[in-house]
């Protein structure tokens, strides 16, 4: 089913029939065609499996059942060299291993937020706010829909629209313009016809909030929703012969990457299970078998966008937090601070574990359990989207209050 975001037309009403969504035209900048795409991996995963130190000993000292063996080519389990220092969990090799060797992609390890709750809920809502954690949480206003905000206001033409690919509007895309999302499961017939379409945008015509029109607004998200789910659809029935979805976010990413391509330039997708307390595995078992996945999805998006598209899209992965790096008794990890994310695109400088590092120790661990934060993710994702849309140090200062974007040059 699809689920709005219902806040403003509350306000002007108590009636509202459920499973509407409303757009707004949006438009990149008329400089560059740029796509961004945020991939939030809910249940804080274990990165220091993924993007493992190999080349430390304590790595393998402090996880002597789940540590990823020692680069070995004779080995198929041994992790993947990225550096002297760095290795790739194997289940990556025919997917992400790939945009490496061909530098579009990158990893920021020791990256995260000051938030130091280690509860998912709140560094959730921390990470999706965008705001600085000692302050007042406005609820109603995340960083994707202020940065939404600050591009339509410059835009030149009504090209593209931003989305969020689940199943409530998530808190990062509230705030700004009104932006609809779509369950990627929901595939299949509309949930309203043409004519209860109708009839609920006859409900708000003539009504008006901060000088928008909600009967046009309604009526322009109904058109959204028919072109989502006809694209969708399209693509369905041209790879399964008519036949039903199948689940998982591989397939899911592929009708991002579709969508993507012509319609949308700013979207928020999440992808949960990544909470490993128990039995985790090394390079196989649970981890190994949900990263695999997540590694042929992000593949399959960058080949369903096209290598025309992909040149100026870019992906960001995160977490809201990182894992202990000492296994438990469960051999498995607990909640902990510091994650590693992911940066990739056509046009990344990748190839490169990019950011300020230290060496791992017992000392150097955060609270002697988890890796520190060296660089905050909003300075990060703000550097990024200042490049990638040439924005003012104004409008990335209302994208992120309180964080000074840095430049790791990534784009």
């Amino acid at each position: 089913m699809l689920i709005i975001n219902r806040r403003n037309l509350l306000a002007a009403s108590a009636l509202l029939a459920p499973s509407v969504v409303v757009g707004r035209a949006f438009a990149a900048p008329a400089a560059k065609d740029s796509r961004l795409l945020v991939v939030f991996l809910r249940g804080a995963y274990d990165a220091a499996n993924i993007i493992a130190p190999t080349g430390n000993a304590f790595y393998h000292e402090a996880r002597p059942n789940i540590a990823l063996a020692h680069p070995d080519p004779a080995n198929p389990d041994a992790a993947l060299p990225l550096d002297a220092d760095w290795s790739l969990h194997p289940a990556l090799k025919d997917s992400i291993a790939p945009l490496w060797a061909a530098r579009q992609i990158a990893f920021v390890p020791f990256a995260g937020t000051d938030d130091m709750s280690r509860s998912h809920f709140e560094t959730q809502d921390s990470i999706e706010l965008g705001q600085p954690v000692a302050g007042t949480r406005n609820y109603q206003s995340g960083f994707m829909g202020r940065l939404a905000g600050v591009l339509e206001a410059g835009r030149s033409s009504p090209k593209c629209m931003p989305i969020a690919f689940t199943q409530q509007v998530p808190l990062s895309c509230r705030g700004g313009p009104v932006i609809p999302n779509i369950a990627l499961n929901a595939a299949g017939k509309p949930p309203l016809d043409q004519r209860q379409s109708e009839l609920i945008a006859a409900m708000y015509k003539g009504q008006n909030l901060g000088g928008a029109d909600l009967g046009h607004a309604v009526s322009e998200g109904f058109a959204v929703r028919e072109q989502v789910f006809a694209s969708i659809n399209q693509e369905m029935e041209a790879a399964g012969r008519g036949a039903v979805s199948a689940k998982g976010f591989e397939l899911a990413a592929q009708r991002i990457g579709h969508l993507m391509r012509s319609d949308y330039n700013l979207a928020f997708v999440d992808v949960g299970g990544w909470d490993t307390h128990v039995n985790q595995g090394g390079a196989q078992g649970y981890l190994a078998n949900h990263i695999g996945e997540l590694g042929r999805a992000l593949a399959g998006f960058a080949a369903e966008i096209g290598p025309d598209a992909w040149r100026d899209t870019t992906v960001v992965v995160i977490s809201e937090f990182g894992r202990t790096f000492r296994e438990n008794g469960d051999r498995g990890t607990d909640h902990g601070h510091g994650s590693a994310y992911w940066v990739l695109g056509g046009g990344v400088r990748g190839g490169r574990i990019a950011g300020p590092q230290v060496a791992l120790s017992p000392q150097t661990l955060n609270q002697g359990r988890d890796l520190p934060v060296l660089t905050d993710y909003r300075a990060l994702i703000g550097g990024i989207v200042a490049r990638q849309y040439g924005l003012s140090p104004a409008q990335i200062a209302h994208v992120f209050p309180g964080a000074a974007p840095v430049d790791l040059g990534l784009v």
